[in-house]
């Protein structure tokens, strides 16, 4: 297969991103710039590198609600969601956000995810009346700083912006003022929202990231690894937590991912997401253990790191003992 090319990389000024957003522009000449534009509502991202699938079939939401961490039994048409698919130990292996529009649930996620996703969801359809179909060669998607529905096409709405499923013939049209991935990144970190495959391994439990009350609803029925996450939640303390890092500005590098955080010399975490915000800084996303000082310098990829709390190192405990 072709390694993927956004045609937005043809805009003058456009640099190509590296993994995993290769493919589409990292960014348009001006990062800074253009994360202010973002702030202010204004410009697109191209996240056309993303895969999309879509579910369709009068039994989709009762027969996705058995296979996920969230509720969408009753989703209503044109919600906004997010949604895991857990392992039987309770690791995350997928993460998706969708939306159904009243005849298809449509998801995007992460592009190494997408063909072992819909081969899942392929194995588990049974006798439900589903249709999986893998439509990433069929739509693109494009981020904007809009919290409202877009006009023309289908859109997963949340309070940062929109998500938007354009079709790929319309992409170069429907983006005229593009900003790079750089700049959605930047701002996705200092929104705190992980990234599965940057801010997650394949130990990841939802608890460890903040993925709880998001994208897992602990009063629903059964799915797989929901041992994990009700065991977490009763008795709490999982085994890693997540942090916001604000990096020392004096470098002039930014710790790569997989990077060790370190602690009087100790290994504590590694970092996952990093990159320069144009008012916090050089920031990351990283996962230290659970019993890391919550007030302790650290040293991230060797660069000094104060850090901030994400994930309660208290985490779950919602039965906690009583001392007779």
């Amino acid at each position: 297969m072709d390694a993927y090319r956004s045609p937005l990389l043809a805009t003058p000024g456009a640099v190509a991103a590296t993994e995993p957003d290769d493919g589409v522009a990292a960014h348009y000449g001006d990062p800074f710039r253009e994360q202010r534009r973002l702030v202010a509502g204004e410009g697109a991202v191209d996240l056309s590198h993303r895969g999309v699938l879509r579910v369709s079939g009068p039994d989709r939401l009762t027969w996705l609600h058995q296979l996920l961490t969230q509720h969408v039994e009753r989703l209503e048409p044109h919600r906004a969601t997010s949604a895991l698919v857990l392992d039987a130990n309770g690791r995350v292996e997928h993460a998706l956000y969708g939306v159904d529009d009243g005849e298809a649930f449509w998801f995007h996620t992460e592009r190494t995810s997408a063909e072992p996703l819909r081969d899942y969801l392929e194995k588990m359809k049974f006798w439900s009346q589903v249709e999986v179909a893998d439509v990433t060669d069929e739509f693109a998607l494009v981020w904007e700083p809009r919290p409202e529905p877009a006009e023309r096409h289908l859109s997963r709405v949340t309070e940062r912006g929109r998500d938007v499923f354009v079709p790929r013939a319309e992409l170069t049209a429907y983006v005229t003022d593009p900003a790079g991935v750089w700049a959605y990144e930047a701002l996705r970190i200092e929104a705190r929202e992980p990234r599965q495959g940057l801010d997650t391994d394949d130990r990841t439990i939802p608890h460890e990231v903040g993925w709880i009350g998001t994208a897992v609803h602990l009063d629903k029925g059964c799915y797989r690894g929901q041992e994990t996450v009700a065991r977490v939640h009763t008795l709490g303390r999982p085994p890693r937590r997540l942090v916001l890092l604000h990096l020392d500005g004096s470098v002039d590098t930014l710790p790569e991912h997989g990077a060790p955080v370190e602690l009087d010399g100790r290994t504590v975490g590694t970092v996952g997401s990093a990159a320069r915000h144009h008012e916090l800084g050089p920031v990351a996303l990283a996962v230290v253990k659970r019993n890391t000082p919550v007030d302790a310098e650290l040293l991230a990829g060797g660069v000094a790191a104060a850090q901030e709390v994400v994930v309660d190192p208290e985490a779950g405990l919602h039965v906690r003992p009583q001392l007779r």
